[in-house]
């Protein structure tokens, strides 16, 4: 007998990430902030300076959408487009003084919402949880890189 869909892993998974978006934006909404918009402004605050093109890869998104996230967030004076000093063609995204502080507002709102999502797990179930999903994560970036498989029509 197949599992049904709550025990489906595949399920599972985007369940648990659905939510976790669904919960986070809810609890920043008064903010201001998406999860979207937020998820730039991390990526901005390990990588600084990076370009509108690399941020889309690191968000995995298309660059538009990545240049839409930039746009909004530039508009709310959380980032500045700066130009790349040795091409000019490129800009370069920066954090504003305004965005590094919603950066440490948010922080421990998204630490405090996974805090709860694991309340029910022990320390130890907790380590065992990431490991595995690190490995699945792995795994999957690696299937992610392999070409596509050859379907003959039938």
């Amino acid at each position: 007998m197949p599992p049904s869909d709550e025990r489906y892993l595949g399920f599972l998974i985007t369940d648990c990430g659905r939510l976790q978006r669904t919960v986070f934006d809810r609890r920043v909404r008064a903010l201001g902030l998406t999860r979207s918009q937020w998820l730039v402004l991390r990526r901005l605050d390990r990588n600084p300076g990076a370009a509108q093109s690399e941020l889309a890869d690191m968000l995995e998104v298309e660059k538009a959408t990545a240049g839409r996230l930039i746009d909004k967030l530039e508009e709310n004076g959380w980032v500045e487009r700066r130009a790349d000093s040795a091409d000019r063609r490129i800009k370069r995204i920066h954090m504003t003084q305004k965005g590094e502080e919603m950066n440490r507002v948010i922080r421990p709102i998204a630490r405090a919402m996974v805090e709860d999502a694991l309340s029910g797990l022990s320390a130890r179930e907790r380590e065992k949880l990431t490991d595995m999903m690190i490995a699945v994560k792995r795994r999957l970036q690696a299937m992610a890189a392999e070409p596509a498989p050859v379907r003959e029509k039938g």
